[in-house]
């Protein structure tokens, strides 16, 4: 199998944040939608590319938290998202729509914490699925007129180092037969790999393109926070008196440094003419299959070719529109 995880050898570090990596480009005139964008990486990315220029709308389940959030960042809005909910999502792409703005990027940034019993939606699927991946699935989908306007679009969807665990359950995708809270996850973030894949397959010609992004083990979000400080020191991430250990070059970083593959993606001319790739460490992560397993000191979180698998990423695609029409 063909496939594009290349490094480009950008000359960026683990350790670039997210306004190195932004260093020289102006984003004035430039749209964005970040979902999510008021907490954690999320806020971050939308702190720096509105210091850059860009005119950011941020997607959120409470907009008044959000927008008390985001107090002080000039050049965002924010309005009601939330993905579980298919009528949320719809009005929210609708509303861009109606405002005939051109969206040049889109970063489905946001995720549920991985909840220790199964969760469903009210359509019976799966609470991780159904926000991390489909209810991203439908915003890209409807807000592609916005995207094709551009002229010149990118979607970044947030995954994780978690996708190389990561198996899609054609048979049980909903855990109908026992639920697994971590399969569940990095069912979700492999998800958001392949449909990053599928959509730059079926848009580049449209010129709209797909990334999908490993931001780092990031001490203090919502999903690394939820084991509690017994959970972070059995990870490697704070060590005994509860601060948090940075080493960048074992994937575990702070939130200046997680965005900036994020904000890479977004941004970077060096990704003009690539897309449908998996990126870490503001580069496209090299491609390894190598069992590997996760320990404290080792995060495993390279591309391998089962988790880039075209087949595999179409086949996803045409089961999200299904799951869509219910």
């Amino acid at each position: 199998m063909t496939h594009r995880q290349h490094p480009l050898g950008t000359g960026s570090q683990a350790a670039s944040t997210a306004e190195d990596v932004l260093v020289g480009i102006d984003l004035r005139g430039t749209n964005v939608v970040v979902t999510a964008g008021h907490a954690g990486l999320g806020r971050e990315t939308t702190r720096v590319l509105a210091a850059a220029g860009a005119s950011i709308t941020v997607g959120a389940r409470d907009p008044a938290r959000a927008a008390k959030a985001l107090e002080g960042i000039a050049g965002v809005e924010v309005g009601p998202l939330d993905l579980i909910d298919p009528a949320s999502v719809a009005a929210f792409a609708a509303r861009w729509n109606e405002s005939a703005r051109p969206l040049h990027v889109l970063i489905n940034c946001a995720a549920v914490a991985p909840p220790r019993e199964l969760v469903l939606d009210a359509r019976g699927y799966e609470a991780q699925l159904a926000t991390n991946h489909l209810g991203h699935f439908q915003l890209t989908q409807a807000l592609l007129p916005a995207l094709r306007a551009a002229h010149g679009a990118r979607v970044v969807n947030v995954s994780s180092g978690a996708q190389r665990f990561g198996q899609i359950r054609w048979d049980d995708p909903h855990f109908a037969k026992g639920y697994d809270s971590r399969a569940a996850y990095a069912q979700s973030k492999l998800a958001n790999v392949l449909h990053a894949l599928e959509l730059d397959r079926r848009y580049t010609e449209a010129k709209v393109r797909g990334y999908s992004v490993h931001p780092g083990v990031v001490v203090g979000t919502t999903l690394n926070g939820a084991g509690g400080q017994a959970g972070l020191r059995a990870m490697g991430l704070v060590d005994d008196a509860g601060k948090p250990i940075i080493d960048p070059a074992r994937g575990k970083k702070n939130l200046q440094q997680g965005a900036s593959t994020i904000v890479f993606a977004a941004t970077s001319p060096l990704l003009a003419k690539v897309g449908g790739v998996y990126l870490k460490d503001n580069d496209i992560a090299p491609l390894d299959d190598e069992q590997v397993p996760l320990t404290a000191d080792s995060i495993p979180s390279h591309a391998a070719s089962r988790t880039v698998d075209g087949d595999a990423a179409r086949r996803l695609w045409d089961l999200s529109e299904r799951w869509l029409q219910g």
